[in-house]
C-alpha cells in the first residue's frame, strides 16, 4: 500500500510517518510539506525508513510535475495541513483560509485525477479536523467563530467532493481534542490543556491514538464518515492491545 501524509513534518505527521514505517501492509510512505520530512527517532525493530520519501512543496496550490508523480498509483492519503486556532490569530485570515480550505480542495483535485493502476476502489481520503468545528453556519460560537466555521466547510467540502468523485475519492473527518504527547508530554502544557478542556469542553486525546486511528482509515478501510474524540480513543486503544498480544 502506497500512503501519502501531507503535513508530514508536524507534530501528528512525525507520529503517522513513525507508526506507517512500521506497518508491514504500507510499501511506500510519501511525505508533503513544506520542509524536510525527517526519519522519526525511536523506530521499532520492524520498521523500514527506505520506504519514506521525503518531499517538499513550495506551493500548494500548484503542484510541480514531481510532486504529481509522486502522487501516482497512492492508495490513501491522510492530509494534516492547517492552521492551528492558536496560530490562527497571529495570521491575515485570507491566509489561514488558503491554507486550511484552498490546500485541502486542490489536493483532493489531484489525488482524484491522478494515475492510479485499480482504479475499482477509492482512494481513501483522510482529513483531520478539529472536535469544535461546526458545519453548520447558525452554531458560529462566540469564541474562535470564523474559525470554527471555517474548519467545519472544510469537512463538508471535503465530504461533498468525495460523493461526487465517481468513486475516485472515499473521505473520512477525523475530529481530535487537544492532542497529547504521553511519552514527551510538557507538564505546564498538559495542565494548560486541562484547564482548557475543562472550560470549553474539549477532551484530551493522545498522540500514538490519534495516529493510530488515522492509519486504521487509510488501511482497514474507513470505519464512518465522522470520527469524533470517542472513536479515537477506542480505535487507539484496540491497537496497543493488539500489539501487546
Amino acid at each position: 500500500m502506497k500512503l501519502v501524509v501531507v503535513g508530514s513534518s508536524g507534530f501528528v505527521g512525525k507520529e503517522v510517518v513513525r507508526q506507517a514505517l512500521a506497518s508491514p501492509a504500507i510499501t511506500s510512505v510519501v511525505g508533503l510539506s513544506r520542509r524536510e520530512t525527517p526519519v522519526p527517532e525511536s523506530l521499532k525493530g520492524s520498521s523500514d525508513a527506505d520506504k519514506l520519501t521525503s518531499v517538499v512543496v513550495d506551493d500548494f496550490l500548484n503542484y510541480s510535475d514531481t510532486v504529481k508523480q509522486h502522487l501516482a498509483d497512492a492508495d490513501a492519503c491522510i492530509w494534516l495541513m492547517a492552521v492551528t486556532p492558536n496560530k490562527s490569530a497571529s495570521m491575515p485570515w485570507e491566509e489561514v483560509r488558503k491554507v486550511c480550505l484552498d490546500y485541502t480542495i486542490y489536493g483532493l483535485e489531484e489525488l482524484s485525477k491522478a494515475p492510479r493502476n485499480d482504479r475499482s476502489k477509492p482512494l481513501r481520503f483522510v482529513y483531520v479536523s478539529g472536535a469544535n468545528a461546526e458545519r453548520d453556519p447558525t452554531k458560529k460560537p462566540w469564541l474562535l467563530g470564523e474559525y470554527i466555521i471555517m474548519r467545519g466547510e472544510v469537512e463538508a467540502r471535503v465530504l461533498d467532493f468525495a460523493k461526487t468523485s465517481n468513486n475516485a475519492i472515499e473521505a473520512c473527518i477525523v475530529k481530535p481534542g487537544f492532542i497529547r504527547d504521553a511519552e514527551h508530554g510538557n507538564f505546564l502544557l498538559n495542565a494548560f490543556q486541562n484547564v482548557l478542556s475543562s472550560v470549553i469542553r474539549i477532551p484530551v486525546v493522545y498522540l500514538h491514538d490519534v495516529a493510530a486511528t488515522l492509519l486504521a482509515q487509510a488501511l482497514e478501510g474507513i470505519e464512518k464518515e465522522t470520527l469524533e474524540c470517542a472513536d479515537i480513543d477506542r480505535i487507539g486503544s484496540s491497537k496497543k492491545q493488539a500489539i501487546e498480544k
